[in-house]
């Protein structure tokens, strides 16, 4: 429960230091004393938007500091994921917020983000104020109190935990045949390009030896006549072998009277076996030469082909082996992704008959909760002064959402003989307080919240109703902490404690305080509610005797 409040410098509040105790309390005082900024403060530590406007006039900055303890073990589970550590199961959730709009956050005076204080006042505290009453005013927030209400999550948790499966499922799929016309004119591009440069069956090297076959086939005539002569040049008579051994004969001639010619003709001897070795294998080439115009047609022919398909696809012979194998990858590739759609389609199959199915079985339990909740909320509603009241809750079922395939609408007639209608249609500002008090009052049962705040939730109500509103919050009160802000006196006199939001001029300067209030300060108090500034006697000896009978009745 939230135990104590200390705010400075919000607003009209300069300081205030608040203590509460699991009881029923309410907040009295006149229109404008600053009774909301209570709440805007309250608000800003449980991580709702604030704004620089509430830093008081002046200063840097605000803070608001709220101690919570008897912390529930769902509190205690999250506070250990945030690696908070709490002592005695209690924790402090501060907010300051600066003058020049920043805010800063603190759980057990650790920062901690906006989020988080969020996170964990959903739940500390559930407050409920007077634009509240817009979720009863819109149909669409009426399947989340209906679902509220029933209290067991898992259906709707287990439907939608479906539903997103299958809503990424079809984003993928969506997205693959988005693409698919892409793949489609990219196919057609890397089919030809296989088919193509398939057909050619190029292999690594092909070019060179090509080129070279080529030339050769296309100089046949020539490289023999070269061959030929060069070998005969060496070979023929009186060729170079020859005249080489010509050569060595007159050296061989002079060795009688010049000796040293030995070496001469040994090597000239060794240049005559050369030469003849030289001369064989040219005349041997030479031979081995055909001059083959068919062949050469054939090898002009297979070039031809190789420039044609490079030329096609802008690039060099190498290119072109690597183009092959890419694109028979990439269609390897494309072909898988083919493949995924069909998976993913039957897979969106499979889990759309699943999704349905847990929207049928949610739809079920929605409608067996709809008459449990017609007759709990029929029975607050009979309790708060409106004993003539029919509710009904009006199903329609239409296309699969997060929510379920379920729309509600809460149809009211608040007056005997009324066929009833949809209550943003028929319902006046007490009767709505009221609806939404029962509401806050069925629901309360099934979480484990244990502060409930109402920010007058008296609106458009006076007489017997508000006395029934005043003994409602008493009741809830003994299992829950209530915060009331209230101007009727039939709902202050209810509670157990009550603080007074006081106005007044200090130094030039509005100041608002709280104080709270002890016996004879609530008869003056609930008098001043009863019958405005300076009350009667009279107004004093009711609220007296009215505060008694309160007390009494415990």
């Amino acid at each position: 429960m939230l135990e104590e409040l200390y705010i400075e410098n919000l607003a009209v509040i300069e300081k205030a230091c608040i203590s509460f105790r699991s009881a029923f309390h309410v907040f009295t005082g006149e229109t404008g004393a600053g009774k909301s900024i209570l709440i805007h403060g309250i608000q800003a530590v449980l991580g709702q938007r604030v704004s620089k406007d509430w830093v008081r006039t002046g200063c840097d900055k605000a803070s608001v500091t709220a101690l919570f303890t008897g912390l529930s073990d769902e509190v205690m589970d999250l506070l250990g994921e945030m690696a908070v550590d709490c002592d005695e199961r209690q924790v402090t959730l501060t907010r300051e917020i600066r003058a020049d709009g920043g805010s800063i956050g603190r759980i057990n005076g650790k920062t901690a983000s906006v989020s988080a204080l969020r996170e964990i006042g959903l739940l500390l505290i559930s407050i409920h104020g007077q634009h509240d009453n817009q979720i009863l005013l819109a149909p669409e927030h009426h399947l989340q109190v209906l679902d509220e209400f029933g209290g067991d999550p898992n259906f709707l948790e287990q439907y939608q935990k479906s539903f997103r499966q299958l809503q990424s499922i079809a984003r993928e799929l969506g997205k693959l045949k988005k693409e698919e016309q892409y793949r489609k004119q990219r196919s057609a591009l890397l089919q030809k390009q296989i088919a193509e440069i398939g057909a050619l069956n190029p292999k690594p090297g092909e070019e060179d030896e090509l080129e070279n076959a080529l030339m050769q086939a296309e100089n046949a005539e020539r490289i023999i006549a070269g061959l030929g002569g060069a070998a005969g040049m060496l070979a023929a008579e009186e060729g170079i072998a020859d005249q080489l051994e010509g050569v060595m004969q007159l050296l061989s001639d002079i060795e009688d009277v010049y000796p040293d010619t030995e070496d001469f003709q040994a090597r000239l001897k060794a240049a005559v076996i050369e030469v003849k070795d030289i001369a064989e294998e040219l005349s041997g080439r030479a031979e081995d030469v055909n001059i083959d115009e068919e062949k050469a047609q054939k090898l002009r022919a297979r070039y031809h082909a190789i420039n044609t398909v490079k030329k096609q696809f802008f690039c060099d012979f190498d290119e072109l082996l690597a183009l092959y194998d890419s694109a028979k990858n990439e269609m390897d590739s494309m072909r898988g992704e083919d493949d995924s759609i069909a998976e993913l389609e039957a897979q969106k199959a499979q889990l759309l008959t699943d999704v349905t199915e847990k929207a049928h079985a949610l739809s079920a339990y929605r409608e067996e909760t709809a008459e449990r909740f017609v007759e709990r909320v029929t029975e607050e509603l009979r309790f708060l002064d409106m004993p003539n009241v029919v509710l009904s809750v009006q199903p329609d079922k239409g296309k699969l959402t997060i929510q379920g395939m379920d729309t509600v609408t809460f149809l009211i007639s608040a007056n005997k003989g009324e066929i009833p209608k949809p209550i943003s249609k028929i319902a006046s500002g007490g009767e709505l307080s009221r609806i939404m008090l029962a509401l806050k009052s069925v629901i309360a049962d099934r979480d484990s919240i244990p502060t409930l705040i109402f920010d007058e939730i008296d609106t458009g109500v006076s007489g017997k109703a508000a006395q029934k509103i005043g003994i409602k919050l008493r009741e809830i009160s003994r299992s829950r902490q209530v915060l009331c802000v209230t101007h009727l006196s039939q709902i202050a006199v209810m509670a157990d404690t009550q603080f007074m939001i006081e106005k007044h001029d200090e130094n030039d300067r509005t100041v608002t305080q709280v104080h709270l209030l002890d016996f004879e300060g609530r008869v003056q108090e609930i008098a001043r509610i009863m019958g405005g500034e300076n009350p009667s006697e009279l107004m004093l000896q009711n609220a007296r005797e009215e505060l008694k009978r309160v007390e009494e009745g415990n």
